[in-house]
């Protein structure tokens, strides 16, 4: 693993070296962001850079330097509001309220308090967009598109900027020992050379499976 390229990269932007020459008093940066896919491949992906970083750097976990970025999860717009959403409970809340607004708009509306939005052009030409993904909408919202990103490369350079990299609006999750820990058990469990182990987990987990990448 060490002689893979992309890790010798790593350490050399770090600039700490590595093993018997790690040096914390060389580190670069203040902090490193682990930045994958919010899918299973990402997942993976983060847990085996957790633990290189359990197993090599575990000083810069101990010091606070490592951290993993949110991505959003979800790109929800109701006219000229966007709204980005990091979890589904969260996009279920937002479209709730919308519903909510767009209900008691409907009942001001009819009693004649509000005069009727037109989209479109025409009275009643609004439309609700559907990925493939989400199917059921909020009745009454009227040109509502929910985008569900399935990886980075879906954003484009502003979206990155604006929702996963830019310090004022960026979300990151410091990562603690435990966390790495926990990352170097699983690696062992599903990796490891052990059969034992990785059916057993297989076998106490199989029923939460969410999301099968097959």
């Amino acid at each position: 693993m060490l002689s893979n390229e992309e890790i010798k990269s790593l350490v050399i932007a770090i600039g700490t070296a590595i093993a018997e020459e790690f040096d914390v008093a060389h580190l670069r940066y203040h902090k490193i962001i682990i930045m994958t896919d919010a899918d299973v491949d990402g997942a993976h992906i983060r847990t085996l850079l957790l633990t290189l970083f359990f197993r090599y750097f575990k000083e810069l976990i101990d010091k606070g330097h490592i951290y993993i970025a949110q991505p959003p999860l979800y790109r929800l717009q109701k006219g000229s509001d966007i709204r980005y959403v990091y979890d589904d409970k969260a996009k279920d809340q937002l479209l709730k309220q919308w519903a909510d607004l767009a209900t008691e708009k409907n009942k001001k509306e009819s009693r004649g308090e509000w005069s009727v939005e037109t989209v479109g052009g025409k009275e009643g030409d609004g439309e609700i967009k559907e990925t493939e993904e989400e199917t059921q909408m909020p009745a009454g919202v009227r040109g509502l598109s929910i985008q569900r990103y399935k990886g980075l490369g879906e954003m484009n350079p502003e979206q990155l900027w604006e929702t996963t990299m830019n310090p004022e609006n960026r979300v990151l999750l410091q990562v603690t020992m435990k966390d790495a820990e926990l990352a170097d058990e699983v690696f062992d469990t599903l990796m490891g050379s052990e059969v034992f182990p990785r059916k057993k987990f297989i076998q106490t987990h199989a029923k939460n499976v969410k999301n099968l990448d097959i």
